[in-house]
């Protein structure tokens, strides 16, 4: 491991686009300002177009940018107010028009315009587009014409007009539903719609009541059936002869308990009966999707047709303005761009989210009141897709509560498909759609939910799921709206419909990685039952499904990634009971990055093994941007590791804020014969072992040992040096069977301006834990303050002590 270097130029090794390492065999660079870019990330900026070196282009007019772009949005003069005297054209300013044609990107559409021929500019500015292979000839010494002075030329405003704005590329627009389709008529189709439900509905709620009516009469008529036969054999034993007082007790009790062992068969009976019925009604649910899907279809024809009709009668020139949505609903294949080229700051749907969180408080009787109060400001498929996605999120159906009584029109009316059992999350979201104008599909598979375990086969229908796809961004993307609903952060009650006050001060969370997911991170999770449904170039097999490494969304949100290939979710050790798994981290979280595990016995869950943590057979430790995790199986069998992490500041560390970590992946370890009795680790605190957590949240940089493991003798100097005030430094040592206080005069320390020298002398030979310990110098902090920063684990070593060292 490299030491530390405060120094580092990361200027020259850092992609200008994404912000991530660039490496040598991915760089391209520098370019303007000495810039880099990955291969991958040198795209132009306004429409995603691979560039290369030949093919790319510079703002030439904003030098501070350093973007690029292609040729055809490379920003160029706009019209703006010429200043004949400034520029000494006053003469050519009243020359006749000399040429045919008239440079569109100069002139303008209104007064104030001018003819570029006649200022003799355009070769100047037609030289200047011909500079798309990168070079900018207006920057060249040779370039015989001089440079073009916009500020001269006062059209300061109109290159700003040209700006890109790179906040979130709303790559596939749309019109208003208003514009085109008239709320009374898309009302009339819900009506008819509203009334075949209802008749389902009433269908199913008489076969239900009819089902339970004749199961009960079938156990009522059964059981007493079975009671008089047990009290017909009671009296003919009593009355068959005079018994005495005791055998008619004997004979009382038996009848009692063959009466008990009746009525714990019929509940039993009348159970499996019930279980019968729910398959049975299954049938229901099946027909209520169906016609969830025949309606669908009709109101995005009603909607298409509406368009088109639309577009007609505008003609073909505003058709031309907008990338058309697809009219028909187009074949499943792998999206061209990443979530993150659509937006990579959820705060960009700021506006959108706030509306949905609204919409979700308040009443509405139909779905197209929903679906106008939803998407009326959304100008994009992804908007619409958006609001949809954070209303149902919000909504929480799951712990929705429904009145028999209530009537189709009214608001609880609204999701009467929830209180009969033949609607969901996924169906409900494909509806909405559906009023949206946006195609979406209703995708059936296996998913690692609740309950799974990494190792368990896909082999019955405990882990069959729903999610949804919708058509948004020029391709189909995953939306999973049951896994990102995580409802209300710090709320007593859910807030009842209509109702406002406290809940206006509510906080919802949810995840939004289950909002428009990659293919490639939705695959860990989710496995289709139809392979084109995966959305991946190379689909995969149920066993190829199996074998990924089980992750969480909270993997992908902190950018984390198996660095190597061989990482499964089941991972074999070596004849020594010896396994590693590496998990990369991304540059910018390197820093902020803190992780955390568990080990315990896979089937029954247990944490120790002869009295003995199963932590201390981990081995935690981080070289560069990889953290290892290196397991001991202390016996044969299998293990399950659970890794946590979060990420948290240097500040909120050193003051001892709580942490809270959350999984983010699991294994099973696997270890099928043990050749080498392994022995636990040192009880030291838990955490990563090495000097790279104290550079990272301590700025303490190891000078004499930079890894986790020391071989030393019977003495060892340790130092660092602080790059920021610390105090009260120290260090404890802890080896298996000897005491702590006994080892505490082993070990010293002292501090020389900025270097601290940990001191350590081992009484004997073997393996060592040592921990170190400090805090920051509190500067004029009240007392309370003060109090916050107490000492806090710094690092810890491995140190084997041998003479032979």
């Amino acid at each position: 491991m490299k030491m530390f270097n405060p120094k580092v130029n990361y200027y020259e090794n850092t992609c200008f686009r994404c912000g991530h390492t660039v490496y040598q065999v991915d760089k391209i660079g520098p370019l303007k300002d000495f810039t880099f870019f990955h291969k991958g990330c040198f795209k132009c900026v306004v429409c995603g177009t691979t560039l290369s070196l030949r093919t790319y282009c510079n703002n030439q007019h904003d030098h501070e940018d350093k973007e690029v772009y292609c040729c055809s949005h490379a920003p160029k003069i706009g019209p703006g107010h010429v200043d004949g005297s400034a520029v000494g054209i006053r003469a050519a300013l009243n020359a006749p028009k000399s040429a045919q044609y008239v440079n569109d990107q100069i002139r303008g559409t209104g007064k104030g315009t001018f003819d570029a021929e006649a200022l003799a500019i355009k070769p100047h500015l037609n030289h200047s587009r011909d500079s798309a292979d990168g070079h900018n000839a207006s920057l060249n010494s040779d370039y015989p014409y001089g440079r073009f002075d916009a500020s001269a030329l006062h059209i300061a405003h109109a290159l700003r007009a040209t700006e890109v704005q790179r906040n979130y590329k709303k790559i596939s627009y749309d019109r208003p539903l208003n514009s085109y389709l008239d709320k009374e008529i898309q009302m009339q189709l819900e009506i008819r719609h509203r009334k075949e439900e209802d008749d389902l509905y009433r269908k199913f709620a008489k076969q239900r009541e009819e089902e339970e009516k004749k199961m009960k009469e079938q156990i009522q008529e059964e059981w007493e059936t079975e009671l008089e036969r047990l009290t017909s054999r009671l009296e003919k034993e009593m009355a068959a002869k005079k018994r005495k007082p005791e055998e008619q007790r004997v004979l009382t009790l038996r009848h009692q308990n063959e009466r008990d062992d009746l009525e714990r068969n019929m509940t039993l009976k009348s159970s499996k009966k019930k279980e019968s019925l729910t398959k049975k009604l299954l049938e229901h649910e099946r027909s209520a999707r169906s016609l969830v899907e025949k309606h669908s279809k009709e109101m995005m024809n009603l909607i298409q047709q509406k368009k088109s009709e639309y577009l007609r009668d505008q003609g073909d020139q505003e058709e031309m303005e907008l990338p058309p949505y697809p009219s028909q609903a187009p074949p499943p294949g792998p999206p061209a761009q990443a979530k993150v080229e659509i937006y990579s700051d959820p705060m960009v749907f700021h506006d959108i989210d706030q509306q949905a969180i609204a919409v979700a408080q308040e009443d509405q009787k139909t779905f197209t009141d929903l679906l106008r109060r939803l998407i009326g400001n959304c100008s994009s498929d992804v908007e619409k897709a958006r609001a949809i996605f954070r209303w149902i999120t919000v909504k929480n159906l799951n712990t929705m509560e429904f009145d028999d009584t209530a009537q189709t029109d009214t608001p609880m009316g609204l999701l009467r498909g929830i209180k009969h059992g033949t609607e969901s999350y996924h169906v409900l979201f494909k509806r909405l759609c559906s009023y949206a104008g946006l195609h979406c599909v209703v995708i059936k598979g296996y998913s690692k939910s609740a309950g799974y375990q990494p190792g368990v086969r896909f082999e019955d229908n405990r882990f069959r799921n729903s999610w949804n796809a919708v058509y948004v961004a020029g391709a189909w993307r995953f939306v999973q709206c049951n896994w990102g609903a995580r409802h209300l952060v710090n709320a007593k009650e859910v807030p009842k419909s209509g109702h406002r006050g406290k809940s206006d001060s509510l906080r919802y969370e949810y995840d939004d990685h289950y909002f428009l997911t990659d293919p490639k991170e939705f695959i860990y999770e989710f496995f289709p039952l139809q392979p084109e449904w995966q959305l991946l170039k190379r689909s995969i097999t149920l066993q190829e499904f199996e074998e990924l490494p089980f992750v969480r969304s909270l993997f992908f949100r902190y950018g984390l990634y198996f660095p190597e290939e061989n990482t499964k979710a089941v991972m074999r050790t070596d004849s020594t009971g010896a396994t590693t798994i590496r998990i990369g981290m991304p540059a910018h979280l390197q820093s902020s990055l803190i992780f955390h595990y568990n080990l315990k016995f896979y089937e029954n869950e247990t944490d120790t093994y002869d009295g003995v943590s199963l932590k201390r057979f981990v081995m935690q430790s981080v070289v560069g941007n990889v953290v290892a995790f290196r397991v001991h199986a202390p016996s044969s069998g299998a293990l399950l590791l659970d890794i946590f992490a979060n990420a948290v500041t240097p500040r909120e560390y050193l003051t001892g804020e709580p942490m809270k970590f959350k999984s983010v992946c699991k294994f099973k370890i696997l270890c099928d014969e043990l050749q080498t009795v392994m022995v636990p680790l040192p009880d030291c605190a838990s955490g990563e072992w090495g000097p790279m957590k104290a550079t990272r949240l301590f700025g303490l940089i190891p000078l004499t040992h930079q890894d986790a493991l020391i071989f030393a003798g019977r003495d060892l100097e340790i130092q660092f040096r602080m790059s920021r005030p610390l105090t009260d430094f120290m260090a404890t040592l802890h080896k298996n069977g000897s005491e702590e206080r006994k080892l505490s005069k082993h070990v010293s320390h002292s501090v020389s301006e900025d270097v601290v020298t940990f001191y350590i002398s081992f009484p004997e030979e073997g393996q060592y834990g040592m921990d170190i310990y400090t805090r920051e110098v509190s500067h004029g902090e009240s007392e309370r303050e003060k109090e916050k920063h107490l000492l806090t684990h710094c690092c810890k070593y491995l140190i084997n002590s041998s003479k032979r060292n």
